[in-house]
């Protein structure tokens, strides 16, 4: 059973994120705060559950939760300020929307910056030891694999359905065979392996064109 509280007197909520180490799509954080009696047998890291109970473990937390709220930081995002930034900012943003104000912060991981005006805690591995992360990384990983389902509708040779993002077999060989799309992390080594390779290869290109109109 997840320990339900980490300050008695304190409205807590846990931070979570996922997709750090995708190739493609944004970053996805949610903050979470239960009622301190709040218990559920299941509940635990969302990457130790099954889809399916963690489909129910949402429905349960969605409507037992005193306010919980999801975010994102976009590719873009992730690029220009890098991933580890990307996913502060999205747990920040899920903060910043909660219906009911916190007054201590559980964060998944062993690094945060510190949210304006709230204490926080890092919990390492904290999603298998406190229930408010552990349902914070529920709703993350559940709304964000939903999301790279529809992506995959509009990109299905990348297998986002199955990876939801992440460098796989087959994720790698359609980025080689492919290429790029807008929803994938340029500045990432798999990904800017294949940026390169096109440009160089567009770079070939135009000096051939170069050369043949300098003998024409």
């Amino acid at each position: 059973m997840l320990k339900q509280f980490y300050h008695l007197q304190s409205i807590e909520a846990g931070l979570d994120e996922v997709g750090r180490g995708c190739l493609a799509g944004p970053v996805v954080a949610a903050a979470v705060i239960l009622p301190k009696d709040y218990t559920n047998a299941l509940l635990n890291d969302s990457k130790q559950l099954s889809r399916l109970e963690r489909q129910r473990l949402r429905v349960e937390i969605e409507r037992e939760a005193l306010s919980w709220k999801i975010a994102e930081a976009s590719t873009d995002e992730i690029d220009r300020i890098n991933i580890a930034k990307a996913s502060f900012l999205a747990m920040h943003r899920a903060v910043e929307q909660l219906t009911v104000q916190p007054e201590h912060l559980l964060v998944d991981g062993n690094r945060f910056v510190p949210y304006p005006m709230i204490p926080h805690t890092c919990i390492v591995k904290g999603d298998s030891l406190f229930a408010s992360i552990a349902a914070a990384s529920i709703l993350a990983k559940t709304y964000r694999d939903e999301l790279m389902e529809q992506l995959a509708l509009e990109y299905p040779m990348y297998g986002w359905e199955q990876n939801v993002g992440y460098p796989t077999p087959k994720h790698r060989r359609a980025l080689l065979e492919y290429g790029t799309t807008p929803w994938h992390r340029k500045t990432f080594g798999p990904v800017k392996n294949v940026l390169k390779s096109d440009e160089l290869t567009s770079q070939k290109s135009t000096d051939l064109v170069d050369l043949s109109l300098g003998y024409s």
